[in-house]
């Protein structure tokens, strides 16, 4: 599985969570190579291309929802509440704080699968 990061809508990405449970975030290269364009978190510097993580990178985390939000979204998509992958793929999409959004590579697929 594998999310798209978006900057302000631009493609900054890409996040992905291997069989381990471990995730790797790596700059598109156009993003990357354009010093006009800032890191999508401090957390996750420019300065390598990748960065790698046995759990999901702090970062994204703080884009999920908590509490009563949480349990609505897990339910809506009928997801483990300790999915935050998945959870972060189906709900970082739109309506974040924030200029940084994530959205599944295969949205449609997302779509049938999770309504």
């Amino acid at each position: 599985m594998r999310g798209l990061v978006y900057n302000n809508g631009e493609l900054a990405g890409y996040i992905v969570k291997n069989e381990l449970g471990h995730f790797r975030f790596q700059y598109n290269d156009a993003y990357f190579f354009n010093e006009a364009r800032p890191p999508v978190s401090l957390s996750l510097p420019k300065s390598q291309q990748e960065h790698y993580s046995e759990k999901l990178f702090s970062f994204f985390f703080g884009l999920l929802s908590e509490g009563v939000n949480k349990d609505i979204q897990c339910r809506a998509y009928q997801i483990d509440e300790r999915d935050h992958f998945t959870r972060l793929l189906l709900t970082a999409g739109d309506d974040t704080i924030g200029a940084i959004t994530v959205k599944p590579e295969n949205d449609e697929l997302f779509r049938v699968l999770y309504g």
